[in-house]
């Protein structure tokens, strides 16, 4: 038997591509047919990689002409993904606007242990210190240490009227207003909870909290590149990311990852800059002397070599891990080194913000655009 094209054409018509509303023939999906007897090749071409799109495109097309055409004809599908063309330079940052927030930064790391959640807490207070109105997702679903750090483990967010709307109060403390899943659970029990249960609290703690007006909204991320990344970036128009690390190799390979995932095509969130934590040891008794124990500049090279910013270095010293423990961050200790070395690395991850703003398409989530308000700024 011998195909017409034409009949293969309509049969098409009457299926479309999973997530899209025009049928496939008028969506330009199918690029081309070609009929030899009983034998029918169609190309095609989709605009997502996803497999089982593709998978549930091939057959529907073999179905609909099987059931429509010829049930017996020998129908060969070649699919070709192409993405569609960024409409912009800069592609647009995904995720809905918070109203009163104007940036929403996240502070990753590639691996546990480097200090992520320290210095995000550092770097919430010194923002305050500095006049900004700042804000703490504690995102670190499985491992949240927000409420021990500013010692308001026995806290509960409360709830208040928005409008008509029932909303979380989060927790205040040295100026910064925080949510965490640690405020919802008891100390000795562990979250066990996949992805999608993860992702809704999380949603919860960002849209059904009373934030009010924010300069800054700081999400402390969990240690890795998974699940609640995504979602966080599915989520909220991040303004941009924070990459902490410390010098050596192992925090160096996993820190790479960290920002390959915020600059990967389908995410392209802007990285800030990388920080690098433990970049020293000072003893209290010898203040001057520098111990590298994990290496000199690591970070700082990492830096360069893919070109992000340096935000600065941060020592290893015994108070900054006395003063999380006891829920007072070492960035409150004036007239120190410490406090230095935070305002630094807060200034420049201000600047940051500031050059991204500036250089950057704006959304509804980015307002800053000087660094009024900062007082630790030499002006």
């Amino acid at each position: 038997m011998k195909l017409e094209k034409e009949a293969i054409l309509e049969a098409l018509k009457t299926i479309t591509v999973a997530g899209e509303g025009k049928n496939m023939v008028e969506s330009g999906a199918i690029t081309n047919v070609i009929t030899f007897g009983d034998e029918v090749v169609v190309d095609m071409t989709l605009a997502t990689p996803a497999l089982h799109i593709r998978k549930r495109a091939e057959v529907d097309v073999m179905k609909v002409i099987h059931e429509k055409v010829y049930e017996k004809a020998k129908v060969k599908v070649n699919v070709k993904v192409e993405a569609a063309a960024a409409k912009a330079e800069v592609p647009k940052i995904k995720g809905n606007p918070i109203p009163g927030i104007k940036n929403i930064v996240a502070v990753a790391s590639g691996k546990g242990g480097v200090g992520k959640s320290t210095v995000t807490a550092n770097l919430a207070v010194t923002l305050a210190k500095m006049g900004f109105k700042v804000g703490l997702l504690d995102a670190d679903i499985y491992g949240p240490s927000a409420p021990i750090m500013f010692d308001v483990e026995r806290e509960r967010p409360l709830s208040v009227k928005v409008g008509n709307a029932s909303k979380m109060k989060p927790v205040e403390s040295y100026g910064v207003k925080i949510l965490s899943i640690g405020f919802f659970t008891q100390p000795d029990q562990a979250v066990v909870w996949r992805g999608p249960m993860a992702a809704k609290a999380l949603n919860q703690m960002i849209f059904d909290a009373a934030w009010g007006e924010l300069d800054f909204l700081l999400v402390d991320l969990p240690p890795g590149t998974g699940d609640i990344h995504l979602s966080i970036m599915q989520s909220l128009p991040i303004t941009g990311a924070v990459v902490v690390s410390t010098p050596q190799n192992v925090a160096l390979a996993d820190a790479r990852k960290g920002v390959a995932m915020f600059q990967q095509e389908s995410i392209s969130v802007p990285v800030l800059g990388i920080i690098q934590n433990m970049a020293y040891f000072t003893p209290e008794e010898l203040p001057e002397n520098k111990y590298y124990l994990f290496g000199k500049d690591g970070a700082k090279n990492l830096a360069e070599d893919l070109n992000v910013p340096f935000l600065g270095d941060l020592p290893l010293v015994q108070s900054i891990r006395e003063a999380g423990d006891v829920g007072r961050p070492a960035a409150l200790q004036t007239a120190t080194p410490l406090e230095k070395a935070f305002e630094e690395m807060t200034r420049n991850v201000v600047q940051e913000v500031v050059n991204r703003n500036e250089s950057l398409p704006p959304t509804e989530a980015i307002k800053i655009t000087t660094m009024a308000g900062c007082s630790a700024v030499k002006k």
